[in-house]
């Protein structure tokens, strides 16, 4: 797939960039989305929930009656979960969500995305740019020229560039990644992938790893 290469005003510039079928033209593997996208979102997960179970709150460890001919059930505790003020049972322990995935996986997953955005047409080629310094209005006018302002977008940059990234800070509908740092959630929640030219490079080299 060839796409055009355009500036930062949202113009042609008459030169085209070809697509590694590799990685933008396979035959996509919903599983391996589902798993990839699974993975992430269990990694932004804390696990540090915890509620006090019956070791945790305070009170007496006195027998409340006696074992056998009160005509109700048994009860040892007045920290019992089955009493008001009492601990709660099978309550949330502190625990990682996190699980394995293989990196072959991943790649496909990745390579999966990419492939569903260039079908749809929602990956745009620019020119490499870089910014001065940081001001969000030359950034909101870099989309509005991409015609992408009222679209949530994903830039992707080969190297880490500070001033761009703080000129994106304050845009809600905004993200700005790596190349190296691309992960198949991001490429799927945008509506739209701006790759520059230099991150097409990375990216192949990202999936020789």
């Amino acid at each position: 797939m060839e796409l055009s290469v355009l500036n930062i005003e949202g113009k042609d510039t008459g030169r085209k960039v070809a697509l590694n079928d590799n990685i933008f033209g396979i035959e996509p593997n919903d599983h391996a989305i589902y798993l990839d996208v699974k993975q992430y979102l269990a990694n932004q997960r804390q696990g540090t929930h915890k509620s006090k179970e019956r070791g945790d709150v305070s009170g007496s460890t006195r027998k409340l009656k006696k074992q056998k001919g009160t005509g109700g059930a048994r009860a040892g505790s007045i920290k019992s979960g089955t009493i008001r003020g009492g601990g709660r049972i099978f309550g949330p322990r502190p625990r990682n969500y996190g699980f394995k995935l293989n990196k072959k996986v991943k790649q496909l997953a990745k390579k999966s995305a990419l492939t569903y955005k260039a079908c749809e047409e929602s990956i745009i080629v620019v020119e490499d740019f870089n910014m001065t310094a940081p001001k969000t209005r030359e950034f909101v006018t870099i989309s509005k020229n991409l015609q992408i302002a009222d679209k949530k977008s994903l830039f992707v940059l080969p190297v880490e560039n500070n001033n761009i990234y703080l000129s994106s800070r304050n845009l809600k509908d905004v993200s700005i990644v790596t190349a190296s740092e691309l992960n198949t959630y991001q490429v799927l929640n945008a509506k739209t992938i701006i790759l520059t030219e230099g991150c097409l490079v990375k990216i192949e080299e990202s999936f020789k790893l």
